[in-house]
């Protein structure tokens, strides 16, 4: 099955011309695609709590800035930025009672809709643009004129234009120009967590610990092992996320070459991939779903302290601290 894929010259956003658009929420995310609208001409107002911190720095970015429940009132389009844990509340008290006939209801994440979190009446447009890369780089590729590709879903099609209307947000925050892929909530949650889980966060970070950990207990210094499992790796993802790995071993010596594409199976082999597949199940099913929600109503923001309390004590970071010192210019 070909994806189907927009680009720049095949969307307009003209259907935007005459709406309000509410960002609510201003951490990263919100912050780089309030201003990516502004700065293409979109009448973009930012949704917040007045005693929250984002308040002045929205205000200083030259936005008009509203409490949430007003922002949604005054709103044809809602684009809920706020953490993943914390919407289905805003949603509740703030949102809801504001959602009139024929507004729309956006996400950068499925989760919320696809769980059941939040459950949209049925006479608005429910729809998705998920940018992929951090807030960050979304400003950044924006303000050089380029931009970071998206995934655009559509939950429910009550107007008739969800379609044409997510399309032209991926638009106005640059995701057009590199070009956006239509998915679905459900593949872009199910595959983003799994990413998140087995390689982009934890099979990356734990890769690398258990590396460290197997040349540290072989007698080798901490800070040669620091260098060979966790800094060069940034070198390498580099020449992946650039040419991909064909290309990277094309561009790596010849041991390294032989050797990683060799003992590469061994390490990453049929048992690796059935715990994925495990994983892949709990997500599938609900089941890490629940477990987050469980654990988040009991400790919050508190959550991961005793796994971060962990790793800060690893003999990796502890190490990587003081190389990271050295390496970088000023300490940073």
């Amino acid at each position: 099955m070909t994806a189907k894929k927009w680009f720049d010259t095949d969307v307009s956003l003209d259907i935007l011309r005459n709406k309000t658009i509410a960002v609510i929420g201003y951490g990263i995310q919100g912050r780089a695609q309030a201003n990516n609208m502004k700065d293409s001409g979109l009448n973009v107002i930012v949704g917040l709590y007045k005693e929250g911190k984002s308040w002045k720095v929205a205000e200083s970015d030259g936005h008009v800035v509203k409490e949430v429940k007003e922002a949604s009132e005054l709103a044809d389009i809602i684009h809920v930025l706020a953490p993943d844990m914390e919407q289905a509340n805003i949603y509740k008290t703030e949102i809801e009672p504001e959602l009139s006939e024929g507004k729309t209801l956006n996400f950068s994440h499925g989760a919320a809709i696809h769980w059941k979190w939040i459950v949209p009446p049925k006479n608005i447009d429910v729809v998705m643009v998920a940018p992929k890369g951090p807030g960050q780089r979304v400003r950044e590729l924006y303000q050089e004129g380029f931009g970071t590709p998206s995934l655009v879903a559509v939950y429910q099609d009550y107007s008739g234009d969800a379609l044409n209307k997510v399309l032209a947000m991926a638009k106005a925050i640059g995701s057009t120009r590199p070009g956006v892929i239509e998915t679905t909530f459900k593949e872009e949650v199910e595959t983003d967590w799994f990413g998140e889980q087995v390689d982009l966060c934890g099979g990356a970070h734990s890769l690398v610990l258990t590396a460290f950990e197997t040349l540290v207990e072989a007698g080798y210094q901490p800070e040669v092992a620091y260098y060979e499992c966790l800094h060069e790796l940034k070198l390498i993802v580099d020449l992946i996320y650039k040419y991909g790995i064909t290309g990277m071993y094309n561009r790596v010596s010849e041991t390294a070459r032989y050797g990683g594409l060799t003992r590469g199976p061994r390490i990453i082999n049929k048992d690796v991939k059935e715990n994925m597949k495990q994983v892949l199940k709990d997500i599938q099913s609900g089941e890490f779903a629940n477990e987050w929600v469980n654990i988040y109503k009991k400790d919050g923001k508190n959550s991961f302290v005793r796994f971060m309390d962990q790793l800060e004590k690893n003999q990796l970071e502890i190490v990587g601290n003081e190389m990271r010192k050295m390496m970088w210019k000023n300490g940073e």
